[in-house]
């Protein structure tokens, strides 16, 4: 394309104040979301009058701002010295499958050594919160409970939040994590891997039943997956009223060995979402609700999650309770802190969220207004990142959490 024509593209662009509505809020730490403001830029384009190759320039443009946005990580010290919380997700950053990512350890203790609060959420609901605690324990590191957020907990913690009725029944289209959280939570609950070896005899005038107090269906990553689940999990949506469909995700992969992806828990909710024609209600990244639920002070206080504390008014600054850490990931199980904590006040971007993936971690932190941190060592390349067709730019990359360590020496 000339110069002569890229000319009313720009002036288009000036006049746009660069692909940015003007009375779109402007964080620092959370780069804008390319792909639904050139939606709304380029209708604005096309009112306008210009040709179709112009606009094609206005997105070869974009694409190249969004690409250039992402920095690699040069300077550890000085993220770190930004940050008071670090929010870690687990598979592909802490861990792949059950082998622990090399440097992990010892960045931790680093961290903790530096008063950092850390949080590790994950979208993984096979497993309780309790149930990660044993496999961080099993992998050599101490967290505790509170410091965990599953999306297996944020299932229960969801239906909670809403009050939903005691005698109302959750059928689960998942594994022992749902399940356990459930019942913690006090809920009444059906399905899980007890169905996984049920059968459909497809025989001339089959009716299958299900029961009528089903008010949720509940949908996450299920190694027991089946056609009776699909259905009866359809039956329940379908035709009892008012019933909700949860997901815990809708990751595509994840990780359940170190060798190669797996297809994840949105292969089991796209298979309900396509049997019912309904769009789930996700509680898990990139969702909000995790960030909502951390941050409102009856929710933390009815569910003791004492590390993490945000309120506030403003957009732009929180309040935040904590558990003071120790100085050793090993040694924080004899030396937790059972006094009310102290509060701080600190400004939202001095959270981090830290994961591998674009579409789930990033977008999570960012549509928290936090810094984001992507790392290499899981799901996401570096030629995915740079990719034209990626639209979600990190604030940070680098190879894996333990470059904390690396790129901290080389800058001394």
């Amino acid at each position: 394309m000339s110069s002569r024509a890229l000319l009313p593209i720009i002036s288009s662009v000036s006049a746009l104040s660069l692909l940015t509505p003007p009375n779109l809020p402007r964080f620092s730490c959370c780069p804008p979301n390319h792909k639904t403001d050139s939606k709304n830029q380029l209708s604005s384009i096309r009112s306008s009058g210009l040709s179709s190759s112009n606009i094609i320039g206005l997105r070869r443009m974009e694409s190249f701002i969004a690409r250039a946005s992402a920095q690699p990580l040069k300077n550890a010290d000085e993220l770190i010295d930004s940050v008071e919380t670090f929010i870690f997700d687990c598979d592909g950053v802490i861990w792949k499958g059950d082998k622990l990512i090399d440097g992990v350890p010892e960045t931790l203790d680093m961290l903790r050594s530096k008063g950092k609060r850390l949080v590790f959420v994950t979208n993984n609901s096979t497993k309780s919160r309790k149930q990660y605690g044993k496999k961080f324990e099993t992998l050599g590191l101490s967290v505790s409970e509170e410091e965990i957020f599953a999306s297996s907990f944020a299932a229960a913690a969801y239906l909670k939040s809403i009050d939903f009725p005691k005698d109302k029944k959750v059928y689960v289209i998942g594994e022992d994590g749902i399940l356990k959280e459930l019942e913690l939570a006090g809920f009444q609950y059906l399905g899980g891997p007890d169905d996984g070896a049920k059968k459909i005899e497809l025989k001339p005038g089959f009716l299958m039943e299900h029961d009528k107090d089903v008010g949720a269906v509940v949908v996450g990553f299920d190694r027991y997956f089946n056609y009776y689940k699909i259905q009866y999990g359809t039956l329940c949506i379908r035709e009892n009223p008012g019933c909700l469909f949860i997901a815990t995700n809708r990751d595509a992969v994840t990780h359940l060995t170190d060798a190669q992806e797996w297809a994840g828990g949105g292969s089991m909710v796209g298979a309900i979402s396509g049997s019912t024609q309904r769009e789930p209600l996700v509680v898990g990244k990139p969702s909000t609700f995790m960030m909502d639920y951390l941050a409102n002070n009856d929710a933390c206080s009815k569910h003791h999650i004492r590390l993490l504390h945000l309120t506030g008014p403003s957009i732009d600054s929180l309040t935040v309770d904590f558990v003071p850490t120790a100085t050793s990931t090993r040694l924080r199980r004899s030396t937790r802190v059972h006094k009310p904590p102290d509060r701080f006040g600190i400004l939202k971007s001095q959270i981090c969220m830290v994961g591998d993936r674009l579409d789930t971690d990033i977008l999570f932190g960012q549509n928290g207004g936090c810094k984001t941190l992507l790392v290499l060592s899981g799901v996401t390349s570096l030629s995915m990142l740079q990719s034209p067709t990626n639209t979600i730019q990190p604030d940070l990359y680098t190879n894996k959490i333990s470059d904390f360590l690396s790129l901290k020496v080389a800058t001394i």
